[in-house]
């Protein structure tokens, strides 16, 4: 299973190659990668709640028999499990595919990360949409566009992390001959 996600990243990072050639002088390839990559990430999660707010939770509040969760707080909740995989299937295959960490600490670390990431989006929601009456999906949208800093420096320096390379350089050995400086 690991060798389908190794090709399929492996494709998705030869098209993001052929594309990032004018952004050369801006950026790295890493950080060009990460940040299409996660912004497709983030406009799935953005597509994902707005399906599951709109459509499934049709706005509706959701009882758990225990507790009940607030729609924009459901719709949250709902959504995790999905993006959480797909962010980190894309990030270690595609951005940060030279890691040699084991796929058990990359995916423990991501998801320590990611968990952080989800505090800090339930408190912008709960501020946001409880306290100051914003609507939910802008209110998601605007706390996604914070944790996206965040999230670059931590999974760079931490979760993506090497033992012997704490620059996070790129292996030029992935990288098609006419993309190498």
């Amino acid at each position: 299973m690991s060798r389908t996600f190794a090709d399929i990243g492996n494709s998705i990072g030869t098209i993001i190659d052929f594309f990032y050639p004018p952004f050369r002088k801006y950026m790295t390839l890493q950080f060009f990668k990460y940040g299409l990559v996660g912004t497709a990430n983030l406009f799935f999660d953005w597509f994902l709640y707005f399906i599951i707010y709109n459509f499934v939770l049709q706005y509706r509040m959701l009882n758990l028999g225990v507790v009940t969760l607030s729609s924009h707080i459901a719709t949250m909740t709902i959504k995790i499990p999905i993006v959480l995989m797909s962010g980190f299937l894309l990030q270690k295959y595609v951005t940060f595919s030279y890691s040699k960490l084991r796929g058990r600490v990359q995916l423990f670390r991501y998801s320590t990360v990611f968990f952080a990431n989800l505090v800090i989006n339930y408190l912008g929601l709960k501020i946001l949409v409880d306290g100051l009456d914003f609507w939910p999906t802008p209110s998601n949208m605007i706390i996604s566009v914070v944790t996206i800093y965040i999230s670059y420096l931590s999974q760079k320096y931490y979760t993506f992390k090497t033992l012997t390379n704490d620059t996070m350089e790129l292996n030029t050995d992935t990288i098609p001959r006419q993309f190498h400086t």
